[in-house]
C-alpha cells in the first residue's frame, strides 16, 4: 500500500469518527447564523495552519462562499501585521489575540479558536478575555481538547492525534458552517 493510500484511509477513518459530532457542529453553526443575524461579529484566531483556517472562515463571511449575499462582519485576529507585531513587542506573543478581543469584542459576538492541540497559550488568553467581554467562544481542536477546552462555551474535538487530519476536518467544519450561513436569506 502506498503512502498516499495509507493517508487516504487514515482520513476516511477520521471522517467516520467525526459523525457523532455532526449535531454539535450544526448547533455551533446555527448559533453563528443567529448571532450574525443579530448584527454581532465573528472573530477567529489560530497559529500556523490554524491561522489560515481563521482567515478562510472570515474572508468567506465578508466575501462569499458560493452564492450572492450581503457581507457579514468577521475579523481574523491573525491578519493585521502591525497590530500583531506591536502587541507581541509590547506585551508578548501570548497576548496577540486577547488584546484585540479586549479592544473589539462585545457581548454576544463570537470568537472561534482553531488549535489542533487546544494548548496554544495565545488562544487560551483570548478565550479568557472573551469570557470577560461576554463573547461566546467556539473551540475547534483535536487530541484531548487541551487546556482551552475548559474555557470554551462550545468545543468540537476531532478525535485524532494527527495534526493533518485535525486540520482537514476543521476545514470541513468551517465549510459546513458557511453552507448554513449561505442557506439563509440575508436580504432582510
Amino acid at each position: 500500500m502506498s503512502l498516499v493510500q495509507k493517508d487516504y484511509l487514515a482520513l476516511k477513518q477520521c471522517v467516520a469518527d467525526v459523525e457523532p459530532l455532526l449535531p454539535q457542529i450544526e448547533s455551533a453553526g446555527q448559533l453563528m447564523v443567529e448571532r450574525l443575524r443579530q448584527g454581532h461579529t465573528v472573530y477567529a484566531c489560530g497559529n500556523g495552519g490554524s491561522a489560515t483556517d481563521s482567515m478562510h472562515l472570515c474572508e468567506e463571511l465578508i466575501g462569499r462562499y458560493r452564492g450572492e449575499r450581503r457581507p457579514l462582519p468577521a475579523i481574523s485576529l491573525n491578519t493585521d501585521t502591525s497590530v500583531l507585531t506591536c502587541i507581541a513587542n509590547d506585551y508578548g506573543y501570548d497576548s496577540i489575540f486577547s488584546r484585540q478581543i479586549e479592544a473589539l469584542g462585545k457581548t454576544k459576538d463570537i470568537l472561534v479558536g482553531f488549535s489542533t492541540s487546544g494548548n496554544s497559550e495565545n488562544i487560551r488568553q483570548a478565550f479568557k478575555q472573551a469570557q470577560a467581554n461576554g463573547v461566546t467562544t467556539i473551540l475547534l481542536t483535536g487530541k484531548d481538547g487541551g487546556v482551552i477546552r475548559s474555557l470554551a462555551d462550545h468545543c468540537i474535538i476531532i478525535p485524532s492525534d494527527n495534526t493533518a487530519r485535525i486540520q482537514e476536518l476543521h476545514t470541513f467544519i468551517l465549510h459546513a458552517w458557511l453552507e448554513l450561513v449561505e442557506n439563509e436569506d440575508w436580504t432582510a
